[in-house]
């Protein structure tokens, strides 16, 4: 490897890393909010919108991100349309998971989404699960039954968070499948702009229906807002896409892991959110398996 070619991948991984942490504030955005998850979640890509916007113009002018073809098929179009649709959808089922059930549950239900893409693959495209995917399957619904376990006893909107929590996973893979479908059809900041302004617009009859509180109530309840737009959204998802292309795909598990440990750390610093010692125990699993099944990747 070049010196050059080493400095490169340097750079990725650290891209990789800062994109995991920045996720990982996520949910803390989120509980900071002082609007209602649905709103939040509206805000999130609402503010974020006019910013993926005007990085799509500037690579226009570029010629490192060159845009897609002006003439794009309909079929990508609608590609497109469906990432961001799932990703509204998985956003409009985590913050109310954040809401209801712990930072930590919320953050590892939705990272479950790896099983559900391999699962996805074999029912859409006949891609055999190796036994390996099957042992990581196992190892992290055993982990889930330990983490959502106490939740389960309790009932309430506890246990509502978690089974939310794991419907997030099952939207995120959704997103996944259909942005893998879009990557060879369009640049990242054509996909990232037009599938955030789909999930804003999906979002909005969703939050004004259901939100208790749609507008920020202070001009702190605004900064939280953008922060949650820019930090997670724009900068994180940018700087793993960045990373991800130049590295190794196994590496991918590095940023699932820290986000994870991120928001758990944060929940419990700033929100003073603790957990059961057979919750870590469970969350320990899951992420093995988690991190398994990523492998098998």
């Amino acid at each position: 490897m070049t010196e050059s070619a080493a400095s490169q991948r340097g750079l990725a991984f650290i891209a990789l890393l800062a994109g995991a942490v920045a996720i990982g504030f996520a949910p803390i955005f989120v509980r900071l909010s002082d609007t209602s998850p649905a709103a939040s979640a509206f805000w999130r890509v609402a503010l974020a919108a006019p910013v993926l916007w005007l990085w799509l113009l500037a690579s226009n002018r570029s010629t490192t991100d060159a845009p897609a073809a002006p003439g794009a098929s309909p079929g990508s179009q609608w590609m497109l349309a469906l990432t961001g649709f799932f990703f509204a959808c998985d956003l409009g089922a985590w913050h109310v998971s954040i809401a209801w059930t712990s930072v930590a549950n919320a953050t590892l239900e939705a990272n479950f989404a790896p099983v559900f893409v391999t699962l996805g693959a074999w029912l859409l495209w006949r891609q055999r699960p190796s036994g390996l995917f099957v042992l990581a399957l196992l190892i992290t619904l055993g982990g889930a039954a330990l983490l959502i376990g106490p939740h389960f006893n309790a009932g309430g909107k506890a246990f509502a968070g978690d089974a939310l929590g794991v419907l997030t996973a099952v939207f995120y893979a959704g997103y996944m499948l259909s942005l893998k479908a879009s990557a060879g059809r369009a640049a990242v900041a054509r996909i990232m702009a037009i599938s955030t302004s789909v999930s804003a617009i999906a979002l909005l009859p969703y939050a004004l229906l259901t939100a208790e509180r749609f507008w920020p109530q202070s001009a702190q309840g605004w900064a939280v807002l953008a922060a949650l737009a820019l930090i997670p959204h724009v900068a994180g998802q940018s700087l793993i896409a960045w990373g991800f292309a130049r590295l190794p795909a196994a590496l991918s598990s590095v940023s699932l892991l820290l986000q994870v440990v991120v928001a758990t750390l944060c929940a419990w610093l700033l929100l003073g959110e603790t957990m059961l010692p057979v919750q870590m125990a469970g969350g320990l699993i899951v992420l093995a398996g988690i991190y398994l099944a990523r492998r098998t990747g």
